[in-house]
């Protein structure tokens, strides 16, 4: 029978009479914990008596830098060892089967732990670590190990890569949380990718690749170096060559750990036979002969359900080509899914093993005016068996990702006892132990991911919801005020500005601040908003018109600072802005606002303008990964937003943006991100007589980029449509309409 350590609930160890043992969960979530009733003050100073296969290792430093000093002369000891080694032969028995697993056993006047190999004794003393930062804690046995083999993190997302010093405390972090696995493949490193995977990295990038190198081995954690080289790639014995000079130098960094990818690529790149032949090359002839590579990783072009053509034959030939030892990443029946069981079963007969599972979350490339900083939920807990490694793919926010990723750890150690909820507010705790309940309030608004491409959605003020709902079918629907709503919002109002403050002047986790600065100015101005919108529609009720236009002129004062906000801060190309509360605050907040304006405006005859928000553009596409794209405004500037993966763009299917009325067009922009490819599209433009009239697109000199001769026309719509007869694999990096001034 297991017995798990929890931070709070019915678990907790109520009857220790301490209030940081009522706190006390190991993280993650061990297999087995069985408690005495009997518990100890885990002392400051420490014997260690340490095997001598253990001598060096980061266990040993690990331990070391947990005791006050040499511990000479004090009554407790810790009996560290592997297992095999004479100090812990006694204990041998209750040692797990598992790679990775450990047995820890505390008593009154000593601790014991005993690792299954060198990074099992290294997660006991992590354990360990634990249980002294706790202070009292009970007299126990563990014994753990994980789930899953490889866990940990892909640094695998668009835009930003992460700093040195952040992807030095992300490898910090990974160690204390049990994550083995980082995979090195930033999209926007050169060195990486396409122009220049054929080259070495210059002298200060290598160095600092070798620092990382350095610090994951300290954590005991896989570095893996990716290389992306199938957008350019020839298969011919030159570039063949190139990838393993490549490799070679990396191996003289130190990486004992490499993974080839071929996502988000067209053309020659994509062909199968071609990777596999490729990719057995390395593995034969690199990885087998090195002798201390870990196992070589792919990620695939047809790297999820949707995009797959079994009958095709792509998945089969990798499953049937590539080397039993080589690991296939797959993302799961779409680019931004959970992994079930169902997903699965579909996947790993194909491959013919475990895939290994690349999940897209808490990513954030497509969505990167939003955070997502809610709980991990959604993948199967029954799936344990079914998977050869999961990884999470962050956000370019480093810290900000750290509350996603210490539920992923938790997830893969133990997936039948994992409890999202739990985990997320532990997490929350974890990053700013002093203001973790300011952080609760700002998370649980900034989780959802707003309209995107991929129609992945995640819960969002899901305890203020019904609050919500109850307040506006009063208000709206009834004309009334249902008092113990309003009260409740009012109060989460507070909550916010209240929180928004706490965490900007935190000095907890500066990083942590630092990541989600720009979010937290939009968020106390959220708070100020809604507040104001209740005053607004209690104002109006009551008839009492000089405190609604008061209201009202403050409510459209932070109209306009939010809209400055999200104007001025993140202004990447892709999806430039700062969004917070959108799924449930902000639309409630403005239907307040505009109800309480259009009534005021009915009693007393006045004209307060309504609008909260003004999008003359509204989007239609039968491309399936198009579809969902939101349509953004940026002044007099309309554009879809754009995509990272290839679009499989169905003979004629087409994409049609609309516009409320028939304005002046001074240009628009259109970049599939192939050269030629325009060739298979026609551009149309609807008049305002609702006539359609092909417009041609001329390159402008700017690599891919094209502009249609649509200067000084009046149109209502445009419509890109694929005309070619077939299936085109492009890119949909811009699709701009800029009107004209009036």
């Amino acid at each position: 029978m297991k017995k798990h350590l929890w931070l709070m609930g019915t678990w907790a160890f109520l009857s220790w009479g301490s209030a940081a043992a009522q706190q006390l969960h190991l993280q993650p979530t061990p297999q087995q914990c069985v408690e005495a009733k009997d518990s100890l003050t885990f002392p400051a100073r420490f014997r260690l008596e340490l095997a001598p296969s253990l001598t060096g290792t980061p266990t040993e430093r690990l331990l070391r830098s947990l005791s006050a000093s040499d511990g000479a002369g004090s009554p407790f000891l810790v009996t560290v060892g592997v297992k095999g080694d004479k100090a812990v032969r006694a204990y041998a028995a209750s040692v797990p089967s598992v790679a990775e697993g450990y047995y820890l056993r505390v008593e009154k006047d000593r601790a014991v732990i005993v690792g299954h190999d060198e990074r099992g004794a290294y997660y006991g003393a992590q354990t360990l670590a634990q249980l002294k930062e706790a202070g009292r804690v009970p007299l126990l046995s563990v014994t753990d190990y994980p789930d899953v083999p490889f866990r940990g993190v892909v640094e695998g997302f668009y835009g930003t890569p992460w700093s040195h010093e952040a992807r030095l405390s992300q490898l910090d972090f990974y160690g204390r949380n049990k994550l083995n696995v980082y995979l090195y493949g930033p999209k926007d490193d050169p060195y990486h990718s396409t122009p220049h995977w054929r080259k070495p990295y210059p002298q200060r990038e290598a160095e600092q690749l070798q620092q990382l190198v350095r610090r994951a081995q300290e954590n005991h954690v896989l570095f893996y170096w990716a290389i992306h080289p199938g957008q350019d790639i020839r298969w011919n014995e030159a570039d063949r060559d190139a990838l393993m000079a490549k490799f070679e130098q990396m191996y003289q960094l130190g990486v004992r750990a490499f993974a080839i990818f071929f996502d988000d690529i067209s053309g020659e790149g994509t062909k199968a036979d071609k990777q596999a032949a490729l990719l057995n090359y390395v593995d034969d002839h690199f990885v087998k002969v090195k002798g201390d590579v870990a196992p070589l990783v792919m990620c695939p072009t047809e790297y999820n359900k949707s995009w797959s053509n079994v009958e095709g034959g792509y998945l089969p030939t990798l499953g049937d080509r590539l080397n039993k030892g080589i690991h296939i990443m797959w993302t799961g029946d779409r680019v931004i899914a959970c992994v079930d069981k169902a997903s699965m079963n579909f996947i790993n007969p194909l491959l013919k093993r475990n895939a290994y599972i690349w999940w897209n979350f808490p990513v954030s490339d497509y969505v990167r005016d939003h955070l997502l900083m809610g709980p991990v939920y959604g993948n199967g807990l029954d799936i344990k068996d079914d998977l050869a490694a999961f990884v999470s793919n962050p956000m370019e926010h480093p810290e900000a990702s750290k509350v996603a990723l210490y539920s992923v750890a938790d997830y893969a150690w133990n997936l039948e006892a994992y409890d999202s909820h739990a985990s997320w507010k532990r997490s929350l705790r974890a990053l700013m132990p002093g203001q973790a309940d300011a952080l609760e309030t700002f998370a649980t608004h900034n989780s959802d991911l707003g309209k995107n491409g991929h129609r992945f959605n995640r819960e969002e003020s899901e305890e203020m919801r019904p609050w919500l709902e109850r307040l506006l079918g009063a208000y709206v629907k009834e004309r009334r005020a249902d008092e113990p709503a309003w009260r409740r919002t009012r109060e989460e109002c507070r909550n916010i500005q209240r929180a928004a403050d706490l965490l900007q002047a935190s000095t907890d986790n500066r990083a942590l601040v630092e990541d989600i600065r720009p979010w937290l100015l939009q968020f106390k101005l959220l708070g100020e908003y809604g507040e104001e919108t209740l005053n607004m529609a209690e104002a109006q009720l009551d008839g009492r018109q000089e405190a609604f236009v008061d209201a009202y002129t403050h409510a459209r004062a932070l109209q306009t600072l939010m809209s400055e906000v999200d104007a001025t801060y993140n202004q990447n190309p892709y999806q430039p802005g700062v969004k917070t509360g959108s799924k449930r605050l902000l639309p409630a907040f403005n239907e307040l606002f505009q109800t309480a304006t259009k009534r005021f405006n009915q009693a007393t005859g006045q004209a307060l303008a309504v609008a909260t928000e003004y999008l003359p553009y509204t989007l239609a596409s039968d491309v399936r990964q198009l579809a969902q794209l939101p349509v953004r405004r940026r002044g007099n500037t309309g554009e879809v937003t754009p995509s990272n993966e290839v679009i499989l763009w169905q003979a004629g299917g087409s994409l049609t943006l609309s516009l409320d009325y028939a304005r002046s067009v001074s240009e628009l922009t259109v970049d599939l991100g192939l050269s030629g490819v325009e060739a298979g599209f026609s551009l149309e433009v609807r008049s305002a007589e609702g006539e359609w009239q092909s417009v041609e697109l001329r390159p402008t000199g700017r690599k891919t980029v094209l502009q249609a001769g649509v200067e000084g026309r009046k149109v209502t719509a445009v419509r890109l449509s694929n005309r070619s007869g077939a299936e085109q694999k492009v890119y949909f990096k811009q699709f701009r309409l800029r009107l004209a001034e009036n």
